[in-house]
């Protein structure tokens, strides 16, 4: 089965928040793809519940600011003791402010209130060159910069805050950011994101022994797109909620920019704008099968199943790291079997499959298996003696697969390999959540295995899995979907006794 999982939002340690309360402190853009709109969208795309106080109004659109109007900062003053003053803000984000008063305003406030996380994206120039502060402000905005914990300002911002001009290469930027941070005691956020080349480095700076390095480099690549609109203000409000949840910056940018990269390459579905389009903030949701569609009565039939591996020994040590090695060795080596006869059957779907795309997908699934997941046991076993033998386990739910794989029928055969997306990845969500809210501790001895849980290219897999199956089932007669329904529920028993198999081997 695959050894990577769904992953989601994590359980939070004791100093996070599930659900976190953040604040965007922004202008707004009429158009949808930046200022609070954005952040919005980014807070809510991360989990977290939302706000907003407009410091600004703009009539812009994907090609450009055409004018600005920034209310009295006296009004902005109000909205946020309102909101301060009645809800508990476990984040900020904080945007574009105008001019001198509505910075004097948000500094009075932010030694008020002492929110646990401030990220200020120094808005001064916009994606589209349009300058979006005052020159007057410049040096207010320089003294508010202390009082944020993280700063992500572009490549121009960046030049601007330190009194130089903008880099054209990430070293130089670095410099900029680690003289930004020095000046300012709080980290920064360097964003390689203008630079040119197919890399697209961002790097956490900080002077003061906050992070693990001086500087934390996560490396990237550019993604090719004309639709940009937003992306430092969807940066910076996720990286405000994230840092909520998790209390770690690196861990939150690891986080974010995958999920940054994505809204990119997906900002064309889109089709907003003749400009500079927005981002594709919620590319990683997937619509909910409706109530009473076939997926979502397969999901309903997996509960128990579900329930039953969460109360396992085997899950359970396995989260903690206080499961036995001789047990893991041989839920692996037992893994390795089935992966070989797995492989083959995800092989029978292909050529089962009524669509391209979809032969494309249970093929690619299957190398998957060969390539990738099989040579993670592989690593881990060539260490370790570990007995190899077909287990009955192993057999009992390699027999089932191919059982549906010779009954002649594509619906049954996919929703018989569902589980083994399905169960996998909501178990694999919540060990890695678990892992994830202990801190990942270094001395967790299958610490390299569940960092695998958080796989995006798995997620992709699993909600493809689903759809197809939820297709098949609403194509299929009654008898078939029957049939579909016992093959998965199959499936998902033989889940859990697989999930138990190394306690009763040993």
């Amino acid at each position: 089965m695959p050894a990577e999982a769904l992953q989601s939002t994590p359980v939070l340690p004791d100093s996070g928040r599930d659900l976190p309360r953040v604040l965007s402190i922004a202008g707004s853009d009429p158009s949808g793809g930046a200022g609070i709109q954005a952040d919005l969208k980014s807070i809510a795309a991360h989990g977290g519940y939302g706000m907003a106080a407009i410091t600004a109004l703009t009539a812009q659109n994907t090609r450009g600011v055409e004018a600005v109007h920034v209310p009295p900062a006296s009004f902005l003053a109000s909205q946020l003791d309102a909101i301060s003053d009645d809800i508990t803000i476990d984040a900020v984000k904080i945007g574009m402010l105008g001019d001198a008063a509505v910075i004097g305003a948000v500094r009075e406030w932010l030694e008020k209130v002492r929110p646990a996380v401030v990220v200020l994206d120094p808005v001064m120039v916009a994606t589209s060159g349009d300058r979006l502060l005052q020159e007057s402000a410049e040096a207010a905005l320089r003294d508010l910069l202390p009082l944020a914990h993280l700063l992500t300002p572009n490549l121009a911002e960046l030049a601007m805050l330190v009194g130089e001009s903008p880099q054209d290469s990430w070293e130089g930027a670095l410099d900029q950011g680690k003289r930004l941070a020095a000046a300012t005691g709080t980290t920064v956020l360097v964003k390689g994101g203008h630079l040119a080349g197919a890399e697209c480095p961002d790097a956490l700076v900080n002077m003061n022994g906050l992070l693990g390095a001086e500087v934390i480099q996560v490396p990237g690549e550019r993604v090719a797109t004309p639709n940009s609109h937003g992306t430092g203000c969807s940066l910076s409000s996720a990286m405000a909620t994230v840092q909520a949840r998790l209390g770690d910056w690196e861990a939150s940018l690891r986080e974010v920019k995958p999920w940054l990269s994505g809204a990119l390459e997906a900002s064309g579905r889109l089709d907003v704008g003749t400009g500079n389009g927005p981002v594709h903030h919620f590319h990683h949701l997937r619509p909910v099968p409706p109530a009473g569609g076939f997926a979502a009565r397969l999901r309903a039939e997996a509960d128990e199943d579900l329930k039953a591996i969460y109360g396992l020994d085997f899950i359970r040590g396995l989260a903690s790291g206080s499961l036995p090695e001789k047990e893991f060795a041989y839920y692996l080596a037992q893994d390795a079997i089935y992966l070989n006869g797995y492989s083959r059957v995800l092989a029978r779907a292909s050529a089962l499959a009524p669509t391209e795309t979809e032969q494309v997908f249970w093929a690619a699934s299957a190398r998957q298996c060969l390539e990738v997941e099989s040579e993670l046991h592989r690593s881990w076993l060539s260490t370790r003696p570990v007995q190899a033998e077909l287990g009955p386990v192993t057999k009992s739910y390699v027999d089932h697969l191919t059982a549906a794989s010779a009954s002649g029928s594509y619906a049954v055969l996919a929703a018989a390999v569902l589980p083994c997306f399905w169960l996998y990845a909501e178990v694999g969500k919540t060990l890695h959540a678990r892992f994830v809210a202990a801190g990942e501790p270094a001395a967790h001895p299958y610490a390299d295995w569940l960092r695998t849980y958080a796989d995006d290219e798995f997620a992709e897999a699993t909600r493809a899995a689903i759809a197809i199956v939820d297709g098949a089932g609403r194509n299929a007669s009654d008898a078939e979907r029957a049939a579909m329904v016992t093959a998965f529920r199959q499936s998902c028993r033989l889940e859990v006794d697989f999930f138990d198999a190394p306690r009763l081997h040993s």
